[in-house]
């Protein structure tokens, strides 16, 4: 469906608890030759319908039927989880089919070429920011589009809902990225759920919602929980218990983040589950 004179996107056809309606693959610019940014999982239904999707958009720019110029340039994958990339042999097959005499699109990945942290990219009337944002993956990027000032996030902001990650002191700092070098982007085009209207509000809630959990572990530290599991058994009291190892992963994420900021330590552990403490220095609460 189009979103907008510049954005186009093609559901990747795998619906599920986790990716929500399914994977959100959009095509970018006013014509061909275009950018694909991610080509969801593989799914056999994509691949016919990210066909026909490019077929009437090639058509609707009146360019001959008789013999395809290019009609992808570049495709940007987001990050490393299958449900972004395993799509790509597909896309391609389709490419060489539509428009054989013509070069495949270059691929883009993190890292990118000469070690480069960005890239810009274009596309007929527009410009595109390859902006690396780890945290969710360490090599997840987003993309800023410069025309309609609007981001495509993938799994680093999700339409509905909050995201997993990797490493929470750069995911935080990814976001706060986001809000400063993107500094009047409101609509944001996820890997995942619906377009977001108020971008940058949705984008302070999870920072928002990150630290608030931040602050609620070291309380708990502070008042003499020394375990993760611990922790979650305290936060997390009001949750089903099927929940709580998943839950556990997550306050060992923000354990290891107040580590690197020298706010807690481990405790060796002699046997049983390894502890926490707060480090002396720490005083009131403070995120």
């Amino acid at each position: 469906s189009q979103l907008s004179d510049r954005i186009t996107r093609v559901l990747g056809q795998n619906p599920g608890k986790f990716t929500l309606q399914g994977t959100n693959t959009y095509l970018l610019g006013l014509a061909p030759p275009y950018v694909l940014f991610d080509t969801g999982e593989g799914r056999e239904a994509y691949i016919p319908l990210l066909e026909e999707t490019l077929q009437d958009m090639y058509y609707s720019h009146s360019l001959s039927p008789a013999g395809f110029g290019q009609v992808v340039s570049d495709i940007v994958l987001s990050h490393k989880h299958k449900d972004h990339h395993a799509g790509l042999p597909g896309v391609l097959s389709i490419l060489s089919r539509l428009a054989p005499a013509q070069p495949l699109p270059r691929v883009w990945k993190y890292p990118l070429p000469a070690g480069e942290t960005d890239s810009t990219l274009h596309a007929p009337g527009t410009t595109l920011r390859v902006l690396h944002t780890p945290g969710h993956s360490a090599d997840s990027v987003c993309v800023h589009l410069l025309e309609e000032d609007a981001l495509l996030t993938a799994d680093t902001v999700l339409g509905q809902g909050t995201t997993v990650f990797d490493d929470l002191a750069a995911y935080i700092s990814s976001l706060r990225r986001l809000l400063e070098e993107c500094a009047t982007a409101e609509r944001v085009y996820p890997g995942h759920g619906p377009v977001v209207e108020r971008g940058r509000e949705h984008v302070r809630q999870y920072i928002a919602h990150r630290l608030e959990r931040e602050a609620q572990i070291v309380a708990v530290l502070r008042s003499g929980g020394s375990t993760a599991g611990g922790v979650v058994r305290v936060l997390y009291k009001a949750y089903p218990e099927s929940l709580w190892q998943a839950a556990e992963r997550g306050v060992l994420l923000h354990l290891s983040k107040l580590e690197g900021e020298g706010r807690v330590r481990r405790v060796p552990a002699v046997g049983g589950e390894e502890e926490w403490e707060l480090i002396d220095s720490e005083g009131q609460e403070g995120v």
